[in-house]
């Protein structure tokens, strides 16, 4: 009689490590950062709480490891260039919109920043994880604006991207006022006065 194929234990870490990022996720939308534990996570997963920790050291490391996991995808796409700049950048400004007035992102996120503030290292990992990818896209997308004329030239395209998406974490980390589309629009158009060639 023929052996029996040996389990796939790649398969099946996976399979766990999936479990585990959507238990973090779903968890700490329904019991926030500061009650949220290492065995939560493992029982909402299946999972032994050793597994856990044989991964990751801390319930701040599946938490980013849970949030940041589609942001490779995210980064190798880019930003849209149809060639209307504007357009481009408030299409993408309203779908982020829509993300983070979703509660399921607003959870894990504002848990995160608020870890991060206490927390050295996972602030700069949450940076270097998340927000670079993120900033980095816009940028190359103003390179490729300037490089058609639609953009100054000198203009510092890191600061004139921080110039857009500061205001825009500002009002949603503070709380400050709606995040909306017009908001967004108003953002991007006022921004691009500055950023545009003179004459």
């Amino acid at each position: 009689m023929a052996d029996k194929a040996a389990p796939d234990s790649t398969r099946r870490s996976e399979r766990s490590r999936r479990a585990i990022f959507d238990a973090a996720l779903a968890l700490v939308g329904e019991v926030g950062y500061d009650k949220l534990t290492i065995e939560g996570i493992a029982s909402r997963a299946g999972v032994g709480k050793q597994t856990i920790y044989r991964w990751w050291p801390s319930k701040a490391a599946v938490l980013l490891d849970a949030f940041t996991a589609g942001v490779d995808d995210y980064s190798a796409q880019g930003l849209p260039d149809t060639g209307d700049l504007a357009a481009d950048l408030k299409a993408v400004l309203h779908a982020t919109v829509d993300e983070f007035n979703d509660p399921a992102f607003q959870a894990p996120y504002r848990a995160l920043a608020a870890a991060g503030a206490n927390d050295e290292q996972l602030s700069r990992t949450f940076v270097a994880r998340l927000m670079e990818p993120g900033t980095r896209v816009y940028t190359d997308r103003l390179r490729a604006a300037q490089e058609a004329g639609e953009i100054a030239d000198g203009v510092d395209l890191r600061i004139a991207t921080e110039m857009m998406l500061s205001p825009f974490s500002q009002r949603w980390l503070m709380r400050t006022g709606e995040l909306t589309y017009d908001f967004v629009d108003t953002l991007v158009d006022q921004a691009l006065c500055g950023l545009r060639p003179r004459g």
